[in-house]
């Protein structure tokens, strides 16, 4: 494979630049997001439907730790992209040996915290009566497996930052057909039941680190540091936690919004609710992997093209992805708006969970196609290091707005308002995203490129 440089972010045409950069990231989304699908079936199909609730019920837990990493990778690679776009690789090494060592700190850190308080933490996400057990059986197991997630979430990232998608790409496709491999193994051969659906997960996240360890060794990175670039520096690590808690932030709330939907679903539809909520939210990455895909794309162009004041080809890129993005997004509602009842037979053959998924399933995908506007929008302010508007426009979206809504809206439609809250939140967020975003164009990448 011919070695990709950081400079090709830089010369390149944008239209074919950003394919380059968002087909390898759309297919790992893609498999990673089938990897979740399949795996909900298998865990319905092979161990219940309470499973799924139950897998649904630990998810926010460990998003939220993974997200540590996944934070720390972005807000560093945000970094890294405009440094070697500045030509200034010194800072770059140090930036990646900062996170290195921030992602070790943080994420054992908040594991321990985690494991220390499972029984409080699972009944405050939603895990209470048969869901309980299950929840605790799979949440201990796949937390000591999260620390190594959050390394394979910063080297990922930081992959895409030097200008390689195909090996980004890589370590998002090996855990997702092992974890496969392994809940074969330990579900359907060994019966080994919720203990190992969670084996299977956690040992994909060590399969993966490998990987992402294997690469920064190679010859294939230009990420070189030594000892010194661990310890951490002040400038750097204020600069990463600005632009790494944007991340951290959406995914925080995204915990806190499954925190408050399960148990507001639990408290109207049972467990029968809780889980078509599970099926949707597993659906959702599946639903959206164009639009992530050309969103993770458009990051490291943007970024490099900024930090090198191309910003002619920054707008170029802002208007394309939003484009493709909305178009594919538009392909994908289609889908989901035709066949809902097919999507959630493949999830389970319950009968009252087959009865009320597809008509949630629509109200929660309702404004997908303008979705796209919205994501890049919020993800050009991260990529060029501007942490302040960034995170007002990660925060939209649910806190802002959903998490309101899901109050004031079943206070007169019952359990659909909360359903109803999903899309008015896109569209209100996707608005306010216009907004700045317009602005931002009209006021600095307007301006001359040097």
């Amino acid at each position: 494979m011919a070695k990709t440089s950081s400079k090709d972010l830089g010369t390149q045409p944008i239209g074919s630049l950003l394919i380059k950069q968002a087909v390898p990231a759309s297919i790992g989304i893609l498999v990673m997001s089938l990897n979740i699908l399949v795996d909900t079936i298998f865990v319905g199909n092979w161990i219940g439907s309470t499973a799924i609730a139950a897998i649904n019920v630990v998810l926010p837990v460990s998003f939220f730790i993974a997200a540590l990493g996944m934070a720390i990778g972005i807000g560093g690679s945000s970094i890294i992209s405009r440094a070697l776009g500045a030509d200034n690789p010194a800072k770059a090494f140090k930036t990646f040996g900062n996170q290195i060592t921030l992602t070790f700190l943080f994420t054992v850190s908040f594991a321990i915290f985690g494991l220390i308080y499972v029984d409080t933490l699972i009944p405050a996400f939603g895990g209470r009566g048969n869901i309980f057990d299950p929840a605790k059986v799979y949440y201990e197991i796949i937390l000591y497996g999260v620390p190594v997630l959050g390394f394979v979430m910063m080297g990922n990232n930081v992959i895409r930052a030097e200008g390689n998608p195909k090996f980004a790409m890589y370590a998002m496709l090996i855990p997702s057909i092992g974890n496969l491999l392994l809940d074969y193994i330990f579900i359907n051969v060994m019966d080994l039941g919720m203990e190992g659906a969670a084996w299977a997960t956690t040992g994909s996240y060590v399969v993966s680190f490998l990987f992402i360890l294997w690469y920064f060794l190679s010859k294939n990175s230009e990420l070189k540091i030594n000892l010194s670039h661990f310890k951490l520096e002040k400038t750097i690590v204020s600069e990463i936690g600005s632009l790494g808690f944007v991340t951290l932030a959406r995914q925080a709330v995204v915990s806190v919004t499954f925190l408050l939907v399960n148990n507001a679903l639990f408290n109207f539809g049972g467990e029968t609710s809780v889980t078509a909520y599970a099926i949707i939210g597993r659906l959702s990455m599946f639903a959206l992997f164009p639009v992530f895909g050309i969103t993770q794309g458009f990051i490291p162009i943007a970024g490099f093209n900024y930090g090198a004041f191309q910003y002619d080809r920054v707008k170029e890129v802002i208007y394309t992805a939003i484009k493709y993005a909305t178009i594919l997004a538009g392909i994908v509602f289609v889908v989901l708006m035709v066949f809902p009842e097919v999507i959630t037979k493949w999830f389970t053959q319950d009968v009252d969970v087959i009865n009320i998924t597809p008509t949630n399933m629509r109200w929660t995908f309702a404004a997908i196609p303008i979705l796209a506007l919205q994501l890049i929008g919020s993800a050009y302010f991260q990529a060029v290091g501007k942490a302040i508007p960034a995170l007002i426009l990660t925060l939209t979206r649910q806190a802002i707005f959903f998490i309101p809504l899901m109050y004031i809206m079943p206070l007169f439609f019952g359990e659909l308002g909360i359903w109803m809250s999903f899309p008015i939140a896109d569209v209100l967020s996707t608005i306010v995203t216009w907004f700045f975003l317009r602005r931002e164009i009209r006021l600095k990448l307007n301006k001359v490129s040097a």
